[in-house]
This record gives C-alpha cells, sequence and structure tokens, in this order.
C-alpha cells in the first residue's frame, strides 16, 4: 500500500465523542473541517493482495455543534448582524462548500476563497485533505508534497495551542509525506517521515483522546509503508519486522477467519521468499492456506495463489516432489477460472520442478506445449526458452541449449526500456546456465548488463550486491583476481545492509573474497575473511553444514600459508570433526581431511626440528652454560609455538608441557627448570 490515509481525520477545535468503528466497512475517512471522523478500513478485491485503500468518502458522523449550528442565533431571524458575525458565517460558508467539493478542480478554488479569509494555521486540514486527494488520484507526486509539506508546517508551529487533540491529524500528515516522497524514490526522506509518524502514533495507543478504532489503520498504514521503503533501500530483513507489525495490527482489527488476514499472512511469506528464508516463509504460507481455505473452500483462486507460492517454497527447501504437488493443484484452479496468464506462468513453474527433480524429458514435453500458447515477443516465450535450456543442460546438449538461450536474450533485449525487473531476473538465470557449459565470457557480459541496469533504479539497489557478488565469482574463476576483488567488496558490504550481517549469501562472499586475497599471496588478509565466513556460515547454516566446514577448511589453509601450524591443525582438526558427523556419504572428504591434517602435523614437526637443531647448542659442548642457554631458547619457543606441537619421540631431546613446567629429557635423566 503506497497511498496515504483518505478517510480519517479527527475534529480539532472542540472535544468531541469517540466514535464506534464499523468493520464491515473498512475504510479512512475524509478529513472534515467541521466534525469528527468515521475511521474505516477497504481492501482491494479477493484476487489482489490486501491493501488498505486510499480511497475517502464524506460519509462521517455530525458533530453534536456544527459551526452552522453555531451560527443560528445570527440568522435570517437576527435583526442585525455585526462584521464579526458576518465573517463566522462567511467562514462557515467557505468551509461548507470546501467539504462539499468532489473533484480535485472544486476542491483547489473552493481552498483559493477560504486562502484569503482565514488564517494560516486554520489551513491545516484543509491542506492535507487536498494532499490526500491529489494522492489518491496519483497525477502530481510534487504537489501532493507541497500540501502534506504546509499542512505539517502549520501543525509544527501552532503545536504548542493545539496540543494532543492534532496527534492524529499531524501522523496522518506525516505517512501521506511518507508516501509521497517513496513515490518520488526520496527514501531517506521518507523513511524520516514515517519513523515520526510512528512514534507521534506510539505515544496515543492506551490514550482516552482517540479509540483503538481511530489510531489502528493509520498505524498499520506507516508500518506497511515501512516495509516499502526499507525494502526499496535494501534493508529487507528489518523491512519484514515491519511488515509483520502490520500483520500484527491486522489481527487486532480483524477476525482471525478473515480473507484479510489470509492475503496478509501470503504477503509475509512472500517477503521471506524474496529474502530466500524458506523455512521462516512456510508458516506464514501454511496459516493463507488454511485461512483462505476456510474461507473461500478448495476451488478459490485466492488458494490457488497461496499454493504457487509454496510451491516455491517447497522447492527453496529442495522438497521438488511437494511443490510440483501445490502446483498441480493451483493449476487447475486457474484453469477452472479461466486465469490464462497466470495458468501459463504456473506451468512453466512446474517444467522447472520436473527440471529439478530429473524429469527432464518430461519438462521438456510440458514446454512445448507451453511454448505454443505464447507470443514470440513475449517475456513469457523467453522463459519458456531459458526453462527449456536448463532441461538441455542438464542432459549435456549443449548446441541445442545454446541455441534455447539465444532466443531467449533475443526476446529480452526489446524488453530491456519497458520491464527491467523481468529481464534483469531473466538474465540472472540465464547466467547460470552459460556457467554450467563453462562460457564465463558470455555469463560475465550478460550480468555486467544488468548490473548497468540495476543501478539506474534506487528501489532495486538490493539487487545491485546480488550481481556483483556472482560477477566478482566468474571473474575470480576465470583468474582475474584483481577485477573480482572490487566487485567481491562492494557486494559483501551491500549485501550486509540488504540481508544482516549473519546472512549466508553474505559468508559465501567472503569466502570467495577470501580465496581472491589468497591467489594474490595476502594470506593474512584471505583468515580474516575466512574467519567472517566462518562465523556467519555457523550461525546460518550450522557448524556441521558442508559450505561450513568448507570454511573452516579455508581458514586452515590460510594459517598454514602464514606458517601458523598450530592454529592450521587446530582448525584442520575441526573439519575432520564435521566430515566424521556426516557418515559414509562424506567419505571422500574425511580422508582428504585426515590426509590434510597428517601433512600439518609433518610441517610443524619438520620447522621445529628445524628450529631447535639451529637454536640449541649440544648440552656437552659448552660446559656449566650450555642447559640455561638451551632452556632459555625453549622458552622463547614457548612464546610462538605451544611445546605441544614440538614433541617428537624419536628424537633424543624432547621437551613436554607441564603447566608451567618444562622437562628437559635425555638418556632418561630428567632435569626441571620454572620457566616464565
Amino acid at each position: 500500500m503506497r497511498r496515504a490515509s483518505f478517510k480519517l481525520l479527527s475534529h480539532i477545535r472542540k472535544p468531541h465523542p469517540r466514535i464506534p468503528i464499523s468493520l464491515s466497512t473498512r475504510d479512512f475517512s475524509a478529513p472534515s473541517l467541521s466534525s469528527p471522523p468515521k475511521p474505516v478500513l477497504e481492501f482491494s478485491p479477493a484476487s489482489q493482495s490486501s491493501r488498505f485503500s486510499t480511497s475517502y468518502s464524506n460519509r462521517f458522523p455530525p458533530h453534536n455543534l456544527s459551526a452552522h449550528d453555531l451560527l443560528n442565533p445570527f440568522s435570517q431571524d437576527a435583526p442585525q448582524m455585526s462584521s464579526r458575525q458576518r465573517r463566522i458565517k462567511e467562514k462557515s460558508e467557505l468551509e461548507e462548500a470546501f467539504e462539499a467539493s468532489e473533484s480535485l478542480d472544486e476542491m483547489l478554488a473552493a481552498f483559493k476563497e477560504m486562502e484569503a479569509s482565514f488564517d494560516e494555521k486554520d489551513l491545516a486540514l484543509a491542506c492535507l485533505k487536498i494532499g490526500l486527494k491529489l494522492d489518491r488520484d496519483g497525477d502530481d507526486p510534487e504537489k501532493t508534497l507541497s500540501f502534506a509539506q504546509r499542512a505539517l508546517r502549520i501543525f509544527d508551529e501552532n503545536e504548542g495551542d493545539s496540543g494532543k487533540k492534532m496527534s492524529l491529524p499531524i501522523a496522518m500528515t506525516l505517512h501521506l509525506l511518507g508516501s509521497s516522497s517513496f513515490g518520488l524514490k526520496r527514501f531517506s526522506e521518507s523513511l524520516g517521515y514515517l519513523s515520526r509518524a510512528n512514534r507521534v502514533l506510539s505515544k496515543l495507543e492506551g490514550e482516552s483522546s482517540y479509540s483503538p478504532d481511530q489510531v489502528l489503520p493509520i498505524l498499520h498504514a506507516v508500518w506497511f509503508e515501512l516495509f516499502n521503503v526499507k525494502t526499496a533501500m535494501g534493508r529487507r530483513e528489518e523491512a519484514i519486522l515491519d511488515l509483520r507489525k502490520a500483520l500484527e495490527i491486522k489481527e487486532m482489527i480483524f477476525d482471525e477467519d478473515s480473507k484479510e488476514l489470509g492475503n496478509a499472512n501470503r504477503d509475509v511469506a512472500e517477503a521471506y521468499v524474496a529474502v530466500l528464508n524458506f523455512k521462516e516463509a512456510l508458516p506464514f504460507c501454511e496459516k493463507a492456506v488454511e485461512i483462505h481455505k476456510a474461507h473461500f473452500g478448495n476451488n478459490s483462486v485466492e488458494l490457488a495463489y497461496d499454493r504457487r507460492v509454496l510451491g516455491v517454497i517447497y522447492t527453496g527447501l529442495e522438497e521438488h516432489d511437494r511443490a510440483l504437488e501445490q502446483n498441480q493443484l493451483s493449476r487447475k484452479v486457474l484453469k477452472k477460472w479461466g486465469r490464462s496468464a497466470d495458468l501459463l506462468r504456473a506451468e512453466i513453474d512446474a517444467a522447472n520442478m520436473q527440471i529439478a527433480l530429473g524429469r527432464h524429458e518430461e519438462a521438456i514435453s510440458t514446454l512445448k506445449g507451453v511454448v505454443q500458447q505464447t507470443e514470440k515477443e513475449s517475456e513469457e516465450h523467453a522463459m519458456v526458452f531459458t526453462s527449456m535450456a536448463k532441461a538441455l543442460c542438464n542432459q549435456e546438449k549443449f548446441v541445442d541449449a545454446k541455441k534455447c538461450l539465444e532466443i531467449a536474450c533475443g526476446v529480452l533485449e526489446k524488453k530491456e526500456r519497458s520491464s527491467p525487473l523481468v529481464v534483469v531476473e531473466a538474465y540472472m538465470e540465464i547466467t547460470t546456465q552459460y556457467e554450467t557449459m563453462n562460457e564465463f565470457e558470455t555469463a560475465i557480459s550478460l550480468l555486467t548488463k544488468a548490473l548497468a541496469m540495476l543501478e539506474k533504479l534506487p528501489q532495486e539497489q538490493h539487487s545491485v550486491g546480488s550481481v556483483s557478488a556472482r560477477i566478482g565469482w566468474l571473474l575470480l574463476l576465470t583468474g582475474k583476481v584483481e577485477e573480482a576483488i572490487p566487485y567481491l567488496e562492494d557486494a559483501a558490504e551491500r549485501l550486509k545492509e540488504s540481508f544482516g550481517l549473519k546472512h549466508f549469501s553474505v559468508g559465501y562472499v567472503y569466502n570467495n573474497l577470501g580465496a581472491a586475497y589468497m591467489e594474490l599471496d595476502r594470506p593474512q588478509s584471505a583468515a580474516q575473511t575466512f574467519a567472517y565466513a566462518k562465523e556467519i556460515m555457523d550461525v546460518s547454516l550450522g557448524p556441521h553444514h558442508a559450505d561450513s566446514i568448507e570454511a573452516c577448511q579455508n581458514l586452515s589453509k590460510a594459517y598454514a600459508a602464514m606458517g601458523s601450524y598450530p592454529l592450521a591443525m587446530n582448525f584442520q582438526e575441526k573439519v575432520v570433526e564435521g566430515w566424521e558427523g556426516h557418515g559414509p556419504s562424506a567419505e571422500d572428504e574425511l580422508k582428504e581431511a585426515i590426509q590434510v591434517l597428517e601433512q600439518l602435523k609433518l610441517k610443524a614437526s619438520t620447522l621445529v626440528s628445524e628450529t631447535l637443531m639451529s637454536a640449541l647448542p649440544h648440552p656437552d659442548e659448552n660446559g656449566d652454560g650450555s642447559l640455561e642457554n638451551s632452556l632459555s631458547a625453549i622458552s622463547a619457543i614457548k612464546r610462538n609455538i605451544p611445546l605441544r606441537f614440538l614433541c617428537d619421540k624419536d628424537k633424543p631431546y624432547r621437551y613436554k608441557e607441564l603447566s608451567n613446567d618444562f622437562v628437559y629429557m635425555k638418556d632418561d635423566v630428567n632435569v626441571e627448570n620454572k620457566m616464565s
């Protein structure tokens, strides 16, 4: 929901009784200059995701004392009227004319007359109402912003006079400013306005000035707009929390089995899918299915949409059979209701699920049936050939796969201006096919084009990190290490901002960045970066996940390259333990890890032997002082290498650690000396 609330505003001049809300009509009420509001909410048709409406009407209950009532003593029955009384009556008539205005032109004309008669401080509500009308029409966001800013300025300048009774109109004005700024791609400004609106509304909760039915609709609108703004800014993890707050507010307003709550749960599921958090998405989508099934039955379009999202979630969880089952149920309903466009996409999804299950011929057959239903220059036509290429790649029919990809790219090039996001998503998928065929240069070229398109879209900056990460990885793969590093470093920062510090995608980027540092013989930088990767993957994937174990292996390699064998051995032992936990399925990995550990032990032993032989004179050569000098040398070594790694039972001289005491051993004769 982008539009600001257009039907809820309290009477600001006199105290008014609280007005019960009707939950059957759900709509915001229009700002009135002389009467209190009747706040309600309105939702879009069942086939759409639920969104609060921004329309306003002029239906709201009359105040017990209107401006007209106050003027009754000075009506035509009165013998004469003072100049002050005439001014009051003129203002009342201007207010009534403004309230009766239906079109924007009528409102602006009435407002112009009001400007000549009213003080600036009395025009705040009129400015707000015009701003809301402009926002609803959506034709002039700059003009909307101008009226909203004027309203806020008046409210702020007269805040002391108005007190708490103006808090709700101020919150509505701030929401309108946030909505308008978002529409103009001014995300930072929008975030500031919405955050302030949230603070204002939070102070109203529990106060007697306004009922919850008046506050909650606007509070929902603010939380939902915060979700939109933060998503556009790339702060997607934070955005999902805001969306869940909006869902909680809906749960306070609607019955637990209402269709609006079903749509809201699906919105949250889709938001989690967008950040690849399928585990968190699943319960919200299942709740949406449960609600819509109870409300509409098994053959509703809403339930079909739920099942399609559920299929995507199961695919992300690699439960492909269950995904295909949901897809089949969804297609059955979409076909029944004649939703041809949605059905076409669902059939392409089904083919991709068949490919994931290894049923390539079946997938190709499905796609051949779908392609006959698409127009040659349509996005769906390109999607079909992209999926066809995937099936052919998996069968290693690379020549045919390349032909399919060329057809898809030919269609997509013509759509770059009109549908940039669709094209970028398609390019990302196509590059994976070129990678499978080792066509890395072609993949890099397409990704570079996608990156240039995304950088022109302010609301899609979160996607820039993902594309940069792919480019960096491919450059690293093709040996262009120095070119890869800037892309990987930029991707790491962007993905942290978009998905959070501990998201697994950040861990993968750090893993690749560490590999790049190793290629440039910068083991210290590599060790630090691999440590970040391991920490993130341990949290996001678990320490026993294969990728977490690989990060630990890389960290061991970095320390070995630095000559820090004790640390290298420590992490390599964890690698061995990790693969042991995977059982027979990781037998080869375990053997390799053990072999690496033995090599590290050998290198550590060799290094110690060489160090000792060069540092320690033979005890019999230098008389009484030789043992003391030898032990001093051992003390120096101790500060750098733990002596448990220095033991070598095949040597005549052995050293072992006993707390802080060290024992020098030769021919079964022990000489003890306390060392610091």
